[in-house]
């Protein structure tokens, strides 16, 4: 009897074991999670957020907000909730707060958001931000903005629905992720800068925020080919964020990283043009995921049918993978720049 008691003990730990170790494996390889961010799954969610009938997503919009409806159906279908400590998947944006700094018009809109609660380290959180705004009707034409940031908006979908495929196998992240649609961004960054303003988690525990703006075409500087993407403010702050960034990169989507707006001295300023900025001025590691300007940028031509959806998925799965790593590494990253 004493055999086989220590027999099947030794077969319950051998077995208890092997499960912690595909555990841990899982954790520290998302290969099979990045694999269900899919070319045909962005390509039905951005022929919905960019279609005619969304009216350009101008900020305050009946069509942003039908845009936004769509955005909150995509998250309750995969049983992703709204945070904790919010009543709704809105943050509502007073016209008040739109208008002030420029003297528009706008009418009252909101940010959405969606949330998964980490496992070990919940009160630390990673934002990953697009805007899901564009800029409306011109004349009687709809300007779709299917790259700018249509693109952005439906890798948020297909990110977050990843990291719940994950969470319900076992392999939830360990920090919480935030899921950020920002509006207001082609005002002047307003709904980021709202949020800046009344932040849900304390921004000394949101430890970076990935941003996402333009990652389903190609620029002139890259005719050949749609294997790349512009990093952008990963090493403004933190030598590990850009680390980070650049490993995930080497180990799983293995593009030609561009650093070209990167640099202090870039005429664009890009660095400043979108909703990673609102998060970096305080002082939170941020890095802009980007795939440069094109003839179609702010027109009514940046239409869904002209999406590389190849690359689109290519550059979504490098977002989930940098935020993979960010969500289960053992340390935060560490701000070492000012």
């Amino acid at each position: 009897m004493k055999k086989v008691i220590s027999f099947f003990a030794l077969a319950v730990a051998f077995s208890c074991s092997s499960a912690k170790t595909a555990v841990e494996q899982d954790n520290s390889n998302p290969t099979k999670y990045m694999n269900t961010i899919t070319a045909s799954e962005l390509k039905t969610h951005l022929y919905i957020v960019a279609a005619d009938s969304m009216e350009g997503r101008e900020t305050g919009s009946t069509g942003q907000k039908k845009a936004g409806q769509y955005l909150i159906s995509q998250y309750k279908k995969n049983n992703i909730s709204f945070p904790k400590g919010a009543t709704s998947f809105f943050q509502n944006v007073p016209a008040e707060a739109l208008n002030k700094r420029y003297g528009d018009k706008l009418n009252s809109s909101e940010n959405i958001w969606a949330f998964i609660e980490g496992s070990e380290k919940p009160d630390e959180v990673i934002v990953v931000s697009a805007h899901y705004d564009h800029v409306g009707v011109k004349n009687g034409d709809v300007y779709n903005g299917a790259d700018d940031d249509g693109s952005g908006t439906v890798a948020l979908l297909e990110i977050a629905q990843a990291f719940e495929i994950a969470k319900k196998e076992g392999h939830g992240p360990k920090r919480s992720i935030l899921f950020f649609h920002a509006t207001g961004e082609e005002h002047g960054l307003l709904g980021s800068s709202y949020y800046s303003e009344h932040p849900l988690f304390p921004f000394e525990n949101t430890i970076t925020d990935i941003n996402i703006d333009m990652i389903g075409r190609r620029d002139v500087e890259h005719a050949n080919t749609n294997n790349y993407v512009y990093l952008i403010g990963a090493d403004r702050l933190s030598s590990d964020l850009d680390a980070i960034c650049t490993l995930a990169n080497a180990k799983y989507t293995k593009m030609d990283i561009d650093y070209k707006y990167n640099d202090l001295a870039d005429p664009n300023h890009f660095y400043e043009r979108s909703d990673h900025y609102n998060f970096a001025k305080h002082g939170i590691p941020s890095v802009f995921i980007f795939n440069g300007v094109h003839a179609d940028y702010h027109k009514k031509t940046d239409t869904p049918d002209k999406i590389e959806y190849d690359a689109l998925a290519k550059r979504t799965q490098l977002a989930f993978t940098i935020a993979w790593d960010l969500a289960n590494r053992e340390n935060r990253p560490v701000v070492d720049k000012k």
